[in-house]
């Protein structure tokens, strides 16, 4: 824990005071290479991931619908957190004739009492149900609760909904960590587990998220080079717009000291050459559009010096806000059918 908390602090201590992109005390884009930048990533983050365990998976519950089946399982991320999700795997799929695997990460909305259960159809708004629509294309499908939202939520019940968001995001702090840390930890946990399953074929994973669960896809993006493509739908806040707007985001958000190598885009350009395509709505308030712009051309640029330009695609919808529309849903689809295989060659 003491090395740890000090790897943290040692990066937070290297920010004094906290600079923007732009200003004079910002690194100039390109001074650093892509693999340093993602060791300063990491460390801004909070540090070393703990090794990784067994993951000790428990069925839960099978449910049977039309087409394909949900599993309810847990699984450790440490020696004291299970994470509860649910897997979707199509009728057609088996260990013999398996598929992509694609994690669905949920979104936030304010609405603590949904989590995996949106993308997996059981609960809140049918726009979102994003992990049925996926499975009816074929792919076996995770869907896991992230830290706070639906069954991991306070267990005393002494701290609601946004409280314990708080509660959490400053126990991360008290540690030397950001929450985002452990997001990303739990992330590589999902992917681990859909590696494991004997439906899916290990070398073809994806993930894809709506506002939160975008943040979430191009955080764990750059430090998981198992997801083969990732899909972000409306969310690219940088921190120049959070500023200037004044606006108010969710915690995964804040990479502590992130801001002296650059913004948020530059971190999902850590994702190149890996394929990354993001939709956005030209009047979503918390992306605003400008900003998002800018932040596109710096992911372009640092894909075009990888070699890896055809790998970054985006989409700005006309007259649209914050949601998923039949449009960006064919952007969805058509970058998974491009970049995912069902052949284990």
């Amino acid at each position: 824990m003491k090395k740890q908390l000090m790897y943290g602090l040692g990066a937070l201590a290297t920010t004094s005071p906290l600079s923007i992109p732009g200003g004079e005390e910002s690194l100039k884009p390109g001074t650093l290479s892509p693999d340093t930048l993602r060791k300063q990533y990491l460390a801004c983050l909070g540090g070393p991931f703990p090794k990784a365990m067994p993951l000790l998976p428990n069925l839960r519950e099978t449910i049977v619908k039309e087409g394909y089946r949900i599993e309810s399982v847990t699984y450790e991320v440490t020696a004291n957190e299970r994470v509860p999700a649910l897997v979707l795997i199509p009728d057609s799929v088996t260990p013999q004739r398996p598929a992509p695997g694609i994690a669905v990460w949920h979104q936030h909305n304010g609405e603590y009492h949904l989590g995996k259960s949106e993308p997996a159809g059981l609960a809140g708004n049918p726009m979102h149900h994003t992990a049925v629509a996926l499975v009816r294309e074929g792919y076996v499908v995770l869907c896991p609760d992230a830290v706070c939202f639906e069954e991991r939520q306070d267990s005393t019940g002494r701290l609601k909904k946004g409280d314990y968001e708080r509660f959490e995001f400053l126990r991360q702090v008290v540690r030397g960590r950001s929450m985002a840390w452990q997001n990303v930890l739990e992330m590589r946990r999902a992917v681990d587990y859909l590696c494991s399953r004997p439906e899916v074929i290990a070398s073809q994973i994806g993930c894809y998220g709506h506002s939160m669960g975008s943040t979430h896809a191009w955080l764990v993006g750059p430090l998981e080079n198992r997801l083969k493509c990732l899909v972000g739908n409306c969310c690219l806040p940088t921190y120049a717009a959070i500023e200037n707007e004044h606006l108010l985001h969710c915690f995964p958000n804040f990479v502590p000291g992130w801001a002296q190598f650059g913004d948020t885009p530059d971190i999902a350009a850590l994702i190149a050459p890996r394929a990354l395509h993001l939709n956005f709505g030209e009047l979503d308030s918390g992306s605003p559009i400008e900003f998002v712009r800018g932040g596109l051309r710096r992911i372009a640029e640092a894909y075009q010096k990888a070699g890896a330009s055809e790998n970054f695609t985006s989409f700005i919808e006309s007259g649209q806000g914050h949601v998923l529309t039949d449009a960006m849903w064919q952007q969805v689809k058509a970058t998974f059918s491009r970049h995912l295989s069902r052949s284990k060659g």
